[in-house]
């Protein structure tokens, strides 16, 4: 009933929406001709944008609006009866535009499966799975012994039904799929949306510190708590997550677990589902829409009992959250680095918050604020000091290589230490954070070098296959078979990647199989699940790889690492450098020793003075004072606030001058300061000139103020379309 009086016209009423697009505002818009249907916020309708039709989120029903009633459009559809997003959800998506300066209208959709960004409907729970028939059950392990895909996919099965779907996803082809139903192991069936929640397999055996740490997480649910677990590596967070999260799910709450990489998810979600007889789903960027979808409602309606996923999957909607887990804290992969910046980390903790739940946040190598928040009591920390089981850390070495000849970028000691552990029939991983074959090609004769031509940078020289790559734009070209300045032919590639040291360590110990583990190499989505499983067998490997494989992954069989350049991020600009690389040192040593037989790290450096190499066989937490007395002096995060306005222009002095003007637009007040406008490290990237405003503040809510401030002049400034400007809100990336 109408509450307008027979004096008072009435109103109509006008939706605000949030709209998908780049400007910091909402939107006003009628309720489409003849829609009687109440609509309620958190809605989302179909509206004109421009010449496009886009789905919009409605934030508020009003009556007045600062257009005129004549002038606003109609929107073309209400999509939703009831709407998809929880208070809470909603609360949360407010909350990341507002603290990261981004547009509503682009964070919002962050929480709806790809379908419903699409303005379709939440996708049913119904679909049609596989399971083993009785014959399939009944066969050994590691059948059909001839056919390694087939047996997998039988493994597979034993721990449930699938849905047909996920298996495909995971990489089990339909030919595999059709041979398994043509011998009668395996057969269609219709998979039941309800669900037992209870443990499958009985915890493992928790020493002390884990116990201590397990009920210290416990007893805090059913209300907010930050819980740092500082283990190192080989200790047992995952059992301590595993025995938390199987508290929680007796209490008929959700957990959601968080993981920095996906070739990190088939690992893990084997151990969670050999754990529990309960639903546990993966989220990630390797699924197609229509598994997301399913995933995405699955967890909404509380179907999914854990749901494990990467960096997006903080925001997907949970109808009982009671845990939330971070785990591998400190990677830079939970930082959304393009387009909405945000961690993922700081996000998750925000979420707990709201959600009056406990999160925990688990790392060998905590970063600094996490450490810093725990010093001060805002976190709770829990230490693991103690590898579980049999294993015991590593011992660990330095090489001085300073005026040693290299081979592919390997010392003689190290050459010979790598043949003894062969020789033992032990594994051995080799660390080099630099794919391709050479840093650079360059003419021995006037000193030309392979630049690429849209970047400030130079081009990877890459042998398999042949030519020069960069690998800051993605940009090939063919191998020059002579300088393109002097025609010389004495073509030389300078410093040591991945495929150089693959190469030679394949020549030097033939007899052994060498496995390249880089982002060239690991592209389906079952080759790091493939490597596992080949290095569980035991037998003497020898891995050259990048940082993939610092990330957590247990390989019990390694028992000697070898780190081939130490220094590579000794001296870098980035203000983290030094912290990030005591994290990759510690972490890819980690992979040494985690079984009975103990690890041993080599280091190579042409500096080891220097006073975090001094650190490295110290405990990590040793090393921390030190760097965060850095920042203190340096005024740098966690103390104090940066914020950075980037801009990327095809003319470099537009967009300088552009920065320029919007700085000369604001005063900062006293404790904060406005560094620039200047260029970035790498000034030219992908043929776009790049420069930046850095804002540094004593405390966030400062810098909130002053970055609020710099927005709305960028807004109000005018440029070309040849432009583009974002905001980054406690910036990861080199400055």
């Amino acid at each position: 009933m109408s509450q307008n009086t027979a004096n008072s016209p009435l109103k109509p009423a006008i939706w605000r929406c949030a709209v998908p697009s780049p400007l910091r505002r909402a939107f006003d818009y009628l309720p489409p001709e003849g829609c009687h249907a109440a609509a309620k916020p958190g809605a989302r309708v179909t509206v004109p944008f421009g010449k496009r039709s886009v789905t919009a989120v409605i934030l508020s029903i009003t009556s007045e609006s600062p257009v005129a009633p004549a002038k606003l459009k109609a929107a073309t559809a209400l999509l939703d009866a009831q709407p998809l997003f929880t208070e809470k959800q909603r609360a949360l998506l407010s909350w990341a535009a507002d603290y990261y300066q981004h547009p509503l209208g682009e964070v919002l959709p962050l929480g709806l499966s790809p379908r419903e960004r699409r303005g379709q409907p939440e996708r049913a729970l119904t679909e049609t799975g596989i399971r083993l028939t009785a014959r399939g059950q009944g066969l050994p392990d590691g059948a059909p012994h001839r056919a390694p895909k087939q047996a997998a996919l039988v493994s597979r099965l034993k721990l449930g039904s699938r849905p047909e779907t996920e298996l495909k996803a995971e990489g089990f082809s339909s030919a595999v799929i059709k041979a398994l139903k043509d011998h009668a192991l395996v057969e269609g069936c219709e998979l039941t949306t309800e669900a037992t929640w209870q443990t499958r397999s009985p915890p493992l055996p928790a020493n002390a510190e884990q116990q201590t740490a397990i009920d210290q997480i416990v007893a805090a649910a059913g209300a907010f708590s930050v819980h740092l677990l500082y283990g190192v590596t080989g200790s047992g967070k995952t059992e301590v997550y595993l025995q938390s999260v199987a508290d929680c799910l007796n209490r008929g709450r959700q957990a959601l677990v968080l993981l920095p990489e996906i070739a990190l998810t088939p690992q893990t979600l084997a151990r969670f589902e050999a754990r529990f007889e309960a639903p546990v789903i993966a989220l990630h960027s390797g699924m197609g829409d229509a598994e997301r979808d399913r995933a995405w409602t699955s967890a909404r309606r509380g179907r999914a009992a854990v749901i494990l996923g990467t960096r997006s999957s903080v925001f997907v909607p949970l109808l009982s959250p009671g845990l939330i887990i971070v785990d591998e804290e400190h990677d830079a992969a939970y930082v959304q680095q393009d387009g909405f910046r945000y961690s993922a980390r700081d996000v998750a903790i925000k979420r707990a918050q709201l959600e009056q739940c406990p999160v925990v946040l688990g790392s060998a190598t905590p970063s600094l604020e996490s450490w810093h928040n725990a010093e001060l009591g805002r976190f709770q920390r829990h230490s693991l000091t103690q590898r579980a089981g049999a294993g015991t850390l590593p011992t660990l070495r330095q090489i001085d290589i300073s005026g040693l000849e290299l081979s592919a970028g390997l010392s003689p000691e190290l050459l010979h230490k790598i043949e003894a552990a062969l020789g033992r029939r032990h594994q051995v991983l080799v660390f080099l954070n630099r794919r391709g074959f050479a840093n650079a090609l360059l003419c021995h004769d006037c000193g030309w070098s392979g630049d690429c031509s849209d970047c400030d940078a130079r081009m990877t020289l890459h042998k398999t296959p042949p030519g020069l790559h960069c690998h800051h734009c993605g940009r090939r070209s063919a191998l020059p078979r002579q300088c393109p300045r002097c025609q010389s032919r004495r073509l030389v590639g300078t410093g040591v990647g991945t495929q150089q040291t693959e190469t030679f360590l394949a020549e030097r110990f033939a007899d052994f199989p060498v496995i390249r583990v880089d982002s060239d190499t690991m592209t389906g989505r079952q080759a790091m699940p493939d490597l596992i499983e080949q290095l569980a067998g035991g037998d003497p490997v020898l891995m050259i790889g990048t940082q993939m494989l610092s990330k957590g992954h247990h390989f019990p069989h390694v028992t000697l690492v070898a780190v081939v350049d130490a220094d590579a991020l000794l001296f870098s600009p980035d203000f983290r450098g030094e912290e990030r690389l005591l994290q990759l040192l510690t972490q890819v040593s980690g992979r040494a020793g985690r079984d009975e037989t103990p690890g041993e790290v080599l280091i190579q450096t042409r500096h080891p003075d220097h006073p975090l190499m001094q650190q490295l066989d110290q405990p990590y937490h040793t090393a921390l004072p030190a760097l965060l007395n850095h920042r203190i002096q340096a005024g740098l995060p966690p103390h104090g606030a940066l914020g950075v306005i980037r801009c990327d222009s095809q003319d470099r002095q537009e967009g300088l001058g552009f920065l320029s003007q919007i700085r000369t637009s604001i005063t900062a007040p006293q404790g904060a300061q406005i560094i620039g406008p200047l260029s970035a490290a790498m000034a030219r990237r992908k043929n776009r000139y790049r420069s930046q405003l850095v804002i540094s503040a004593g405390s966030r809510s400062m810098l909130a103020k002053v970055m609020t401030d710099l927005i709305a002049a960028a807004e109000a400034a005018r440029h070309s379309h040849r432009l583009s400007w974002s905001v980054d809100i406690d910036p990861y990336e080199s400055l």
